[in-house]
């Protein structure tokens, strides 16, 4: 059954990227980025609509150029999910992509140059009501920084964001989240520990250029679960070389596991040895395409033997116990019927999907209760 998180969030000024709030008490969203070439403008579309459907909160696309800045303007208009401007040194492009609807700007105000080039994009960013986001790299440090440090670490990644951060104090802006990545995990985790007392405003956790889809999601997983047990973190990247779907995937897993977010269906199943009574990987990945649909949340557990299938079962909205001649399905922690391992999918799709049709049934009539009282 879900559970609360026992996760105490660090406080943080709450911003409003478009739709999403970012901070304060609003859920840690989920953000990828866009691969394709951003004038591609159907290609862009159609990814940034996947990354949505996939359950990206917030999308962030490249804008190296006045004409992908052009792009941009066309693209923002197709896509209803709130899209984040990438801009690196040239302060045009960002006064540019500022006219178009875009929900913030990724830029660092000390890259941009002389001082009334960071006043005129900083204006613009509080004139259409814009945050910014100073994305801090070990990669891509400073040269003073460079030269001052032997070698990237973490105090140099944290003066870095604090150089950045002092601009915008100066020009009285305070609606900007951070990042400090790197893709060593202990720097990282070193770097936000230290900025996340120092400021208010929102973190942005990522593990950078983490690796493949496996060696990635390990590194992602272990350095942000370090950080959001520490309650630190308003929003997430997974950063890896594969499809950003499954970017979006790996994020909401590991926000699932921690119990920060709820979405779709929160699987318990047992790894397989020689004592199941039905095919349990089998199983468990065929459930998982068939209920990719699956928005509202549920726990399911798919154990194959009866040596923890009935504890992991009852602790599960829907739960299966291998057993012989016919296994136990369990509905609302308890024992609810048998069924042949030949139908077993079809049954546990039925069964799962009755479950989340009660839910919500649920939850309607107590929504119409409080309306009706008020």
């Amino acid at each position: 059954m879900l559970h609360p998180s026992p996760i105490v969030r660090r406080r943080s000024r709450r911003i409003m990227v478009g739709s999403v709030p970012v901070g304060g008490d609003a859920p840690i969203s989920v953000q990828s980025m866009t691969n394709t070439e951003t004038c591609d403008v159907a290609a862009t579309v159609g990814q940034i609509r996947q990354l949505a459907d996939a359950g990206a909160d917030i999308v962030r696309v490249s804008v190296p150029s006045m004409d992908a800045a052009a792009a941009f303007a066309k693209i923002r208009p197709q896509v209803g999910v709130p899209l984040v401007a990438d801009i690196h040194f040239d302060y045009k492009i960002a006064l540019a992509v500022a006219k178009t609807g875009v929900d913030c700007l990724r830029i660092n105000p000390g890259n941009i140059g002389r001082e009334d080039r960071v006043s005129a994009v900083i204006a613009a960013a509080r004139d259409n009501g814009i945050p910014i986001r100073i994305g801090v790299n070990a990669g891509s440090l400073e040269k003073e920084l460079q030269r001052k440090y032997p070698e990237p670490c973490a105090d140099a990644m944290v003066e870095s964001a604090l150089r950045h951060i002092d601009i915008l104090d100066k020009h009285d802006f305070h609606d900007f989240k951070v990042s400090l990545k790197a893709s060593d995990i202990y720097m990282t985790v070193e770097a936000y520990r230290k900025l996340a007392p120092q400021i208010e405003q929102p973190l942005h956790l990522g593990i950078t250029e983490a690796g493949g889809l496996r060696a990635g999601t390990v590194k992602s997983s272990v350095g942000l679960g370090m950080l959001l047990m520490d309650g630190i973190g308003d929003t997430i990247r997974i950063s890896l070389a594969a499809d950003p779907v499954e970017e979006v995937k790996v994020g909401w897993d590991i926000l699932k596991s921690m119990r920060l977010r709820a979405k779709g269906i929160n699987s318990a199943a047992c790894p397989s040895c020689s004592r199941p009574n039905f095919a349990v990987l089998a199983t468990m990945n065929e459930l998982e395409r068939r209920l990719e649909d699956v928005r509202e949340p549920l726990d399911v557990a798919v154990i194959g033997c009866y040596v923890n299938g009935p504890g992991e079962s009852r602790e599960a909205h829907v739960g299966v116990t291998g057993s012989a001649p016919r296994n136990l399905v369990f509905v609302g922690g308890k024992p609810h019927h048998k069924v042949e391992s030949g139908s077993l999918i079809d049954d546990l799709e039925q069964t799962i999907r009755a479950a989340l049709a009660e839910q919500a049934a649920a939850r309607d009539s107590a929504a119409g209760s409080l309306i009706a009282k008020a």
